[in-house]
């Protein structure tokens, strides 16, 4: 679609992704520009006179200098309407379905153009407002049952406010006007169900609000010691096969969010194989229907054009804050964003800038930032006042798990989330593989007041007491490899084997166990709750003369590392299994004497 700002140029030259435009004076930073006789889809990113430097988002092979560079007079910009929920992407909004029917092969044809959402397709739209209303940005005019999960929400678009003059009901599609608002000048504006926005751009919002409400992900070494905030930012590093996409789908699954956008960038073509096939055989636990009913995938494989990776990102984002617009709580998963940053580390090096560490361009800390400070939780524009978030969790890939890279530390300084992968505990089956000395979360104080107001204020004392277990455990360790277990006090012992028991029967999650791939937050605390009153009690017997036997020996604990297994709504059996654990410590305070301190 060009627009009458459109400017003609011709190719110099051509370097992979990159061509350079002569005769293109008038056109405009981030334009959308069609290059050479094919019309390949480009992006203006630098300007020096009369020249243009476009990253064109397809292969490149068999343009020739002369050939035609035209501007279209506008930013690279998303579609947005109903038919973006189920959908496969590529970085720039192409439907991959689509394009394979149109080009009757499983390959992206050069030049294929194919509208993001369908312009056949009719959408039953209800109205929700009425003639004669007075209706500004963000007001939802009407809605569109997208899938039985997701109510597509048709707002003002920004810019049109004034008196809805006509509004229709019925079956139309995309580009067909469904409402009729005049202004104050008394200019109709037609307002349709396709939106476009500009990827470079944030969508505006009313209020930002602070991250206060915590996203649960039932995954317990998450919800319970690195809790991420509702509108929150995660970075989750980690070396080649410690469950960086595991981990993303599991959230993708449990998170609670309403929908799901998952953005495979750079990622190796297998992987994004498994997770096209694994996505839409997923079903949604809370409502028993395909995961994909509110979900949408861009797909953009390492094996494609490296410039598209770049634009994927803010693809996806964009596409997250219009859905966030509506009053959704939306999480984007990006995997990975060390791909995108070797996108852009390419391109900065055909541009010949000047290189920063490890060859990344000196942008690239902004650039991440600009990202990530896109996440957020938010009052939406409209007269509801409703409240909408967007939780971005970027998995980075590391070269060969150095976390000193620059990627991983510009990644940091602008999340406030961080779940460091240890191959180690992978490789020792240990799922979710989160390092628990060295990961940490910026949420924590503020969510566990959050919790505090749940559990009569005994749920930072519990987190606080087991991470402090954890620590002691790693420094116990180091003496038991000199001088061996024997060395140890009994209490001594007694910390290694409660550790022990909140590393195996807590943290340790089979995202394979129907029971245990979820646990609600009741269920967290009172599992920790329990590991930690027979650590407390076990204490006080051994001080009073009990010995390590008679502890590590009682049956409860078995039933302990058997929690995990409790179904949500028998969780009953973990108060019963409460009382059970002080009645029996219980008695063996009494046996050592003064058994009236026990409760």
């Amino acid at each position: 679609m060009t627009t009458p700002n459109a400017v003609t140029g011709y190719i110099e030259k051509i370097s992979g992704p990159l061509v350079i435009a002569g005769g293109m004076a008038g056109a405009c930073m981030f334009d959308v520009v069609k290059v050479g006789h094919a019309g390949l889809v480009g992006e203006i990113i630098e300007l020096k006179d009369d020249q243009a430097s476009v990253q064109v988002y397809e292969e490149t092979s068999g343009l020739a200098p002369g050939e035609p560079v035209v501007s279209t007079g506008e930013p690279l910009s998303v579609e947005l309407a109903p038919g973006l929920i189920e959908e496969f992407f590529d970085g720039i909004q192409r439907p991959l379905e689509a394009i394979q029917e149109k080009a009757q092969s499983p390959y992206i044809l050069r030049g294929i153009s194919v509208p993001a959402v369908s312009r056949t397709r009719k959408w039953n739209f209800e109205p929700k407002a009425q003639a004669g209303d007075e209706v500004g940005p963000g007001d939802v005019i009407g809605i569109v049952k997208e899938t039985v999960l997701v109510e597509h929400r048709i707002m003002v678009p920004h810019g049109v406010a004034g008196t809805v003059k006509e509004i229709k009901s019925g079956e139309f599609t995309v580009e067909e006007t469904v409402a009729v608002i005049t202004d104050a000048k008394g200019r109709d504006h037609e307002v349709k169900m396709l939106q476009r926005w500009p990827v470079r751009t944030p969508r505006p919002v009313v209020k930002r609000l602070p991250p206060e409400v915590p996203l649960t992900t039932g995954q317990r070494v998450v919800d319970t010691f690195f809790p991420i905030a509702r509108g929150g930012t995660a970075c989750v590093p980690g070396p080649f096969g410690s469950g960086k996409t595991v981990i993303q789908h599991q959230l993708a699954k449990w998170a609670d969010a309403e929908i799901v956008v998952y953005i495979g960038c750079g990622e190796r073509g297998n992987e994004m194989t498994d997770v096209l096939l694994e996505f839409p055989e997923l079903e949604d636990p809370r409502s028993g229907q395909p995961l994909m009913k509110r979900t949408l995938l861009i797909a953009n494989t390492s094996n494609m054009p490296v410039a598209a990776r770049e634009a994927s990102i803010y693809t996806g984002i964009t596409i997250a804050e219009y859905f966030r617009d509506m009053g959704y709580s939306v999480a984007l998963m990006a995997d990975s964003t060390s791909r995108w940053a070797e996108a852009l580390r390419e391109m900065s090096g055909r541009l010949e800038e000047m290189p920063g560490e490890e060859g990344y361009p000196a942008y690239l800390g902004t650039r991440l930032a600009s990202f990530y400070e896109r996440a957020g939780r938010a009052i939406c524009f409209g007269k509801d006042g409703r409240e909408g978030a967007v939780s971005v969790i970027g998995a980075v890939s590391p070269p060969g798990g150095d976390l000193s890279e620059p990627v991983t530390q510009n990644t940091l300084r602008v999340t406030k989330v961080f779940w460091g992968l240890d191959s180690q505990l992978a490789y020792q089956r240990h799922f979710p593989a989160i390092n628990w000395l060295n990961s940490y979360s910026l949420y924590a104080q503020k969510l566990g007041e959050y919790w505090d107001g749940f559990y009569d204020g005994e749920w930072s004392v519990y987190r606080t007491e087991a991470m402090s277990l954890l620590e002691d455990e790693d420094k116990l360790k180091e003496i038991v490899r000199l001088v061996g277990v024997d060395a140890l006090s009994k209490e001594e012992r007694m910390v290694l084997e409660t550790s022990k028991s909140i590393r195996e029967d807590f943290l340790h999650q089979n995202s394979f166990h129907e029971i245990d791939t979820y646990a609600s937050m009741d269920k967290q605390f009172k599992m920790l709750r329990n590991i930690l009153t027979f650590h407390s009690l076990g204490m006080q017997v051994l001080k009073r003369g009990g010995t390590m036997r008679s502890v590590f020996e009682l049956p409860i604990r078995e039933e302990i590392s058997r929690m995990r297994y409790t179904e949500e709504n028998d969780l009953a059996k973990l108060d019963e299994l409460e009382t059970r654990i002080k009645s029996e410590l219980g008695k063996l305070l009494a046996m050592g004497g003064e058994h009236d301190e026990v409760a």
